[in-house]
C-alpha cells in the first residue's frame, strides 16, 4: 500500500508561481510512474502532467505546456509540480497519482491517489 501526500496548494494572484509537493510512503517510490491531475468541482478531472519512474520523460497537457514544470525526488520519495504563469482557469483541486505500469496517454487508472490539495489563482 502507497500513501501519497499533497502539500504546497493555496491562493495565488495570476502571473504568481506555486510549487506542489507528493511524498509518498513506503521503499518503492522509484518503481511507479507519476503524475497530477486536477478538477473542479461539477467538472471531470482531468490530467495535468506525469513523469517515468526515472524521471527522464515527462508528459504534459497542452494547457499547461510550458508553464508547469514536473520533478521527482526518489531519493525523497517526492514529485513535485512547479506551476509559473498562473492563470484563474487553473483554479481546482490538484491531486497526486501512482501507477505501477508505464505512462499511457488518457489513461487516469493510476493505482494510488492522495487526498488533493486546493489551488487558487485570483484574477
Amino acid at each position: 500500500q502507497v500513501q501519497l501526500v499533497e502539500s504546497g496548494g493555496g491562493l495565488v494572484q495570476a502571473g504568481g508561481s506555486l510549487r506542489l509537493s507528493c511524498t509518498a510512503s513506503g521503499r518503492t517510490f522509484s518503481t511507479y510512474t507519476m503524475a497530477w491531475f486536477r478538477q473542479v468541482p461539477g467538472k471531470e478531472r482531468e490530467f495535468v502532467s506525469a513523469i517515468t519512474r526515472s524521471g527522464v520523460t515527462t508528459y504534459y497537457a497542452d494547457s499547461v505546456k510550458g508553464r508547469f514544470t514536473i520533478s521527482r525526488d526518489n531519493a525523497k520519495n517526492t514529485v513535485y509540480l512547479q506551476m509559473n504563469s498562473l492563470k484563474p482557469e487553473d483554479t481546482a483541486v490538484y491531486y497526486c497519482a501512482a501507477r505501477r505500469s508505464s505512462y499511457i496517454p488518457g489513461s487516469q487508472l493510476y493505482d494510488y491517489w492522495g487526498q488533493g490539495t486546493q489551488v487558487t489563482v485570483s484574477s
